[in-house]
């Protein structure tokens, strides 16, 4: 079953977002404390990332250039879903190595056909 690692401080987004990807046959492991998410990473080994930006340190960016760091998730897909909806942000989110960005509110259909999308370009 593929795995997805979803990585944001707030409780309620990782909740609906395990149950909708769930609900799509995906395996979720949720994570709420940014500084644990590449430990989990590595014990779990995601087919796909959620990650947020907007987090206690380390942030999103961090998280993302970290796991891009790490050889084992060099190709991993990261998918940034936040609020941030600014270029900068959005520039600086590729720069350090996300596949694609989605910002808060998202459309549920929307969510689940990048993450289909980004799994089936990592296979």
């Amino acid at each position: 079953m593929t795995k997805i690692l979803i990585v944001d401080d707030d409780i309620q987004v990782t909740k609906l977002l395990g149950k909708v990807l769930s609900a799509e046959g995906y395996e979720t492991i949720a994570v709420n404390d940014s500084s644990t998410a590449i430990e989990v990473a590595v014990s779990t080994n995601p087919d796909l990332v959620i990650l947020d930006l907007m987090m206690p340190q380390p942030d999103g960016f961090k998280v993302c250039r970290m796991l891009r760091e790490d050889p084992n998730f060099m190709y991993t897909p990261i998918l940034i879903v936040t609020a941030l909806d600014d270029s900068d942000s959005r520039i600086v989110a590729f720069g350090a190595g996300a596949n694609d960005y989605l910002t808060k509110p998202f459309n549920l259909e929307e969510l689940t056909s990048l993450t289909k999308a980004l799994i089936d370009e990592s296979i």
